[in-house]
């Protein structure tokens, strides 16, 4: 994260340009009808910006781990086919092994 992630989101109808490297490289639009952030405010916004992203790491691990939608939908016939579609079929095994691998922070 960075000053331009936390000027969109504590300034969204702000008009404003970075230079991508310092505070002093905002640059704000003569329009601008937004209360200005002063450089603390933004650093607190990165840094929350930041945990919230690093809070979601399981998220973007699991959906990068998930058997295809084609190969799910798969699994899922078959379970119904066989009658089990529950906790011991292929479907309900396959996606549990996704989140045991990649648990939820807490969990």
């Amino acid at each position: 994260m960075n000053y331009g992630n936390a000027l969109d989101s504590l300034t969204p109808n702000a008009g404003w340009s970075w230079d991508g490297k310092t505070y002093e490289g905002i640059s704000w639009h003569p329009d601008n009808t937004d209360d200005l952030p002063t450089k603390a405010e933004l650093d607190a916004e990165v840094t929350r910006l930041q945990t919230e992203y690093d809070a979601k790491q399981y998220q973007r691990d699991r959906a990068v781990s998930y058997p295809a939608l084609a190969e799910q939908f798969d699994k899922l016939w078959h379970d119904i086919n066989n009658g089990t579609l529950d906790n011991t079929g292929v479907f309900f095994t396959a996606l549990k092994e996704v989140k045991d691998n990649n648990p939820k922070p807490g969990e």
